[in-house]
């Protein structure tokens, strides 16, 4: 975890994230409250992406088993952010095959539009040059393992193999499926494709 195709965001704050887990685990409350601070936000913008308006609801669930499994947890920060992500992710599906309905492409919430991070490659261009609105509308739009995908990624921060991890598919098939959406994206608002390419791979692709 923690490579060159991570979010520079995601670094900065892993290494705080991964003390505050450790000391969590040994019973301070208040270490689980600053990994809680951490995660929450890209977690929620996640879920919204999959179940809208429920996604408090399914956080809220998902908190509840990661504070009951913390023990088991062994990872770094990076990994705890995708071990989260899983827990939310079988939480939110539970949610709608209770609804028996299908999950939502993609509804960014306001922080995590707006807050994405760099470095500026053509993707985040694209991203970067959408209103709140106008987010919640393209990545609707998306193939619902395009739109996942970019959630992950830059949403959540996870790179390729552990967004794979996640999902449960294999890192190229990930990988392929943000460099999609993002292009899709891109192409959506103007932004010439040819930069969506290997040159852009710094914050979402890697190489297969």
């Amino acid at each position: 975890m923690g490579q060159g195709g991570e979010p520079r965001r995601a670094h900065a704050c892993d290494g705080e994230l991964g003390a505050a887990v450790a000391r969590a685990q040994d019973g301070d409350e208040a270490a689980f409250a600053v990994a809680y601070r951490i995660v929450q936000p890209g977690l929620l913008g996640y879920l919204r992406g999959i179940v809208g308006d429920e996604a408090e609801d399914v956080a809220s669930d998902a908190w509840l088993e990661i504070a009951r499994d913390l023990g088991r947890f062994r990872g770094d920060g990076a990994g705890f952010r995708g071990w989260t992500a899983t827990i939310a992710r079988h939480r939110a599906l539970d949610h709608l095959r209770r609804l028996r309905v299908r999950p939502r492409s993609a509804a960014l919430e306001q922080d995590a539009v707006l807050d994405l991070p760099g470095p500026q490659s053509t993707h985040d261009l694209a991203l970067e040059s959408l209103s709140t609105a106008q987010a919640m509308e393209l990545l609707r739009g998306l193939p619902r393992d395009q739109a996942e995908a970019v959630l992950l990624r830059v949403v959540i921060g996870l790179d390729g193999p552990a967004a794979a991890r996640v999902l449960g598919k294999r890192p190229g098939a990930v990988r392929t499926a943000a460099h999609r959406g993002l292009k899709r994206l891109a192409g959506q608002l103007g932004v010439a494709a040819g930069g969506v390419t290997d040159g852009g791979s710094a914050t979402l692709g890697e190489s297969a």
